[in-house]
């Protein structure tokens, strides 16, 4: 029956003719040409967990044929894949992380009611981020860039997040420039190269930077590698204790590793991967890294009558008025299993806050208290903090419900109230608890709600208090890799650089100038 049609005339069904066809096919089947095919307990499955009897090959109408329409496995493999990515992190893309602990050795039981800064010996999950800021995914390692160093805590009472960088200072004191500040470091719009003369033009026009592009360019700006750097709050956040007594906070992490970094032309020889290559194998290889945690404390009454604005993410608290205390070890002891899951959807936040741990009111830290949540709101979704390694590791109840993903915590489905207040306290339905209430934050007195311009807020002073600290080794390497930036910006702004290099310290000004000029002739 080779023909549809014999002699103009339709032929019958032949049932027998079908049954055999189809016997011949099952002879002439491939399932699948995998050696390992069968061979494991475990079923290859598609999302649904129905067996998968054929992961190879399509079916097709006939050998030569196309693909036909029923081939839903191979379309959720190709939806599936299309949606593989999340989009990139606007800064801190690139990105290296590990799971350890925190040990702490010394009770702030007096300045925090915070459940995991109680009793020395206790130890408290972490999971630890590095990561570059301006580049992208596939930007190198070893750009010369502050490192970010975000620390979450899985602690008893929720997850706390410490979103800080190397440097204990950064390039803006309020967050309304902060878009502008990551336009200006990134690739050239046009050209998509890096553009020197937009990063320097920034800085002409934002004096307060100065203070973190000194550190940066100086020789701590290329680190070895994430093992080699401290970490840093930066911000000033908060305490209070069981008495509704605030205390402002610093923290800072000290490498037990020492601080290693780079020169350019050292840099410029590595692989792209290596900072990450190296965390990874030192973990593997159980030399496992870690670092030594201090606090900066200073009551209110201090902050309130302080030389300096304790606020201000440009300055540092001197160390002779505020000296560090040790209260604990952090160790990194365990590499991711995915870095998709883990590294690329792990969502930091300085908003995660505990009981007994606050902000402040550093304005560049308020600004952060929205985009952190916003930003992973449009990255993971609305149910972030559900994905495994952003879950508190402390039962989770609120009244919150559906987005995306709202079913992987079962915990928050919810077969009860979905409303607050309600009359169903006593039957386990979430309430209050007034006792970890945050005490008032002080402001000052007599405050008017305006704009208050503090651009001009002493940009300097520090910026030339490190300048005079360094080596003549550190100033040579510092100068260097100003001037070969800056010898590629306008004349304009060369010369609103050597005037703030200038008011630092005249020193620093004068050597800037002839690098920059030695370059140019």
């Amino acid at each position: 029956m080779d023909s549809s049609v014999t002699n103009g005339v339709t032929p019958q069904f032949n049932p027998q003719w079908l049954t055999g066809k189809v016997d011949e096919l099952k002879r002439k089947r491939k399932m699948s040409k995998c050696p390992f095919s069968g061979a494991s307990s475990t079923p290859l499955t598609a999302s649904n967990g129905a067996p998968v009897a054929n992961d190879n090959q399509s079916r097709t109408a006939g050998a030569r044929g196309p693909v036909t329409f029923d081939n839903h496995y191979l379309f959720e493999k190709l939806a599936h894949f299309n949606r593989e990515r999340i989009p990139e992190r606007v800064v801190h893309a690139r990105g290296s992380a590990a799971y350890g602990t925190f040990t702490l050795t010394k009770s702030l039981a007096d300045y925090t009611i915070a459940d995991f800064l109680q009793t020395p010996g206790q130890q408290t999950d972490i999971f630890l981020r590095f990561s570059t800021v301006g580049g992208g995914q596939d930007s190198s390692d070893y750009a010369r860039d502050p490192r970010g160093f975000a620390v979450k805590f899985y602690t008893k009472q929720g997850n706390w997040d410490m979103v800080g960088n190397n440097t204990p200072v950064f390039f803006l004191r309020d967050g309304i420039k902060f878009p502008d500040f990551i336009h200006s470091q990134k690739k050239n719009p046009r050209t998509n190269l890096p553009d020197p003369q937009a990063i320097y033009e920034f800085w002409a026009n934002n004096p307060q930077s100065l203070h973190q592009s000194t550190i940066l360019m100086s020789d701590r700006g290329i680190p070895l590698s994430y093992r080699f750097v401290n970490g840093y709050s930066s911000h000033t956040l908060s305490f209070w204790n069981k008495d509704g007594e605030r205390f402002w906070v610093k923290w800072h992490f000290k490498t037990n590793q020492g601080i290693k970094t780079l020169t350019n032309e050292q840099a410029a020889t590595m692989p792209a991967f290596g900072a990450q290559q190296d965390l990874v194998e030192s973990i593997d290889k159980e030399d496992f890294p870690s670092w030594t945690v201090n606090v900066q404390i200073m009551t209110e009454e201090e902050g309130r009558n302080y030389k300096i604005n304790p606020f201000d993410l440009t300055k540092v608290w001197p160390h002779s008025d505020f000296p560090l205390i040790e209260v604990g070890q952090l160790e990194l002891n365990r590499n991711v299993d995915n870095y998709f899951a883990e590294t690329e959807q792990a969502a930091f936040a300085p908003s995660n806050l505990v009981p007994g741990i606050g902000a402040s009111p550093d304005r560049m830290l308020q600004a952060r208290l929205l985009a952190y949540q916003d930003a992973h709101r449009y990255r993971v979704g609305a149910n972030y903090n559900q994905v495994p390694v952003n879950a508190p590791r402390c039962p989770v109840n609120n009244y919150q419900r559906d987005g995306a993903f709202a079913g992987v915590n079962p915990a928050l489905a919810g077969a009860g109230a979905n409303f607050y207040p309600n009359n169903r306290a006593q039957e386990g339905e979430p309430a209050e608890v007034p006792a970890v209430a945050e005490p008032p934050m002080p402001l000052e007195q007599d405050a008017w709600l305006d704009i208050y311009d503090n651009r001009d807020d002493d940009n300097f002073s520090q910026a030339g208090d490190l300048y005079r600290i360094m080596n003549e080794d550190q100033k040579c390497q510092l100068v260097s890799n100003i001037a070969d930036g800056l010898s590629q910006a306008s004349q304009d702004v060369q010369e609103a650089m050597f005037a703030q290099y200038d008011q630092a310290d005249e020193d620093y000004g004068k050597r800037v100038r002839q690098a920059v000029a030695a370059r140019l002739s």
